[in-house]
């Protein structure tokens, strides 16, 4: 089997994730970069995005678009981790861009840094508004993502790249 990794990445995070993808398959993969007709050259494309908006990037989801008939496994980084349903709702949104023939083979996620912008934002709300434990919230989970992705992070993509290799 041939992989190509694919990824959408705006802070790096899921471009890290993709880079330790690539490292656990190895010789197989002949694609790793940002969207490209390359890719659809390999037999099973492990396709990466930052969330947006709850979904992906509309880079990522037009490369999708094109991707009927492929394999395809999918992984992403999301500022807000932690929560595994909230991680299925946003896999099953990307998955939602995928053509009807194409063979979705799972999805993993992962809690990834937020630009620091958003922190101010975040710092900003509370400081007006004391009492806002919503926005307190917000703060406390923006400062846990600055640690990921980490190593236990990037172990857990590789663990689930292998273990879509190994189902085909």
């Amino acid at each position: 089997m041939k992989y190509a990794i694919v990824t959408s990445s705006l802070t790096g995070n899921t471009r890290a994730v993709g880079q330790a993808i690539t490292e656990a398959l190895g010789d197989d993969v002949i694609f790793c970069g940002k969207p490209d007709a390359a890719a659809l050259e390999a037999d099973v494309i492990f396709a990466g995005f930052w969330t947006d908006k709850g979904s992906c990037s509309k880079e990522l989801a037009d490369f999708l678009a094109g991707c009927g008939g492929r394999k395809i496994a999918l992984f992403g980084t999301a500022g807000f981790g932690g929560d595994p349903a909230y991680f299925e709702t946003l896999l099953n949104s990307v998955r939602n861009q995928l053509p009807q023939d194409a063979e979705y083979l799972g999805g993993w996620m992962c809690q990834g840094r937020m630009p620091a912008s958003v922190r101010t934002r975040y710092a900003a709300a509370v400081e007006s508004n004391p009492a806002d434990e919503h926005m307190k919230s917000m703060l406390e989970n923006f400062d846990r993502a600055l640690a990921h992705p980490d190593e236990s992070d990037f172990a857990a993509a590789q663990a689930f790249a292998r273990s879509i290799q190994s189902a085909l």
